[in-house]
């Protein structure tokens, strides 16, 4: 794992965990049919609760990223489709947030702007 625990962060333990996984798995860090690290072994390197690693995994195979093997843990599905869920929900959420600048009196050259990075130069 490349990531660690922020403290500070306002989101909830497990959903760091969460994210640190699928970032993991969406960038081919983490291949198709790997095993994630054993709960306690995760929780042990994290220094968390391994409750809070068992609730992450539950979340990650809900969000079709994991699946398990009773009594062998948690494997990665394959990222193909993972992949092509992320950029589905990451382009939903562009559009709102796009129709919400608009909203705002945003124009679309400040919107297309913004999108390539160029909204502060």
């Amino acid at each position: 794992m490349l990531w660690r625990i922020d403290f500070r962060d306002k989101r909830p333990i497990y959903e760091q965990v969460v994210s640190g996984i699928e970032d993991e798995i969406i960038s081919g860090l983490l291949a198709p049919d790997e095993p994630l690290p054993s709960v306690r072994s995760l929780a042990t390197d994290l220094s968390i609760n391994p409750n809070t690693i068992q609730k992450a995994y539950r979340q990650l195979e809900a969000d079709g990223y994991t699946y398990s093997v009773p009594g062998r843990g948690s494997f990665v599905k394959d990222t193909e489709g993972v992949k092509e869920m992320k950029k589905e929900d990451t382009l939903r959420e562009l559009t709102a947030l796009a129709d919400r600048a608009r909203e705002l009196g945003v124009t679309e050259e400040e919107i297309q702007k913004a999108i390539k990075g160029d909204s502060h130069k």
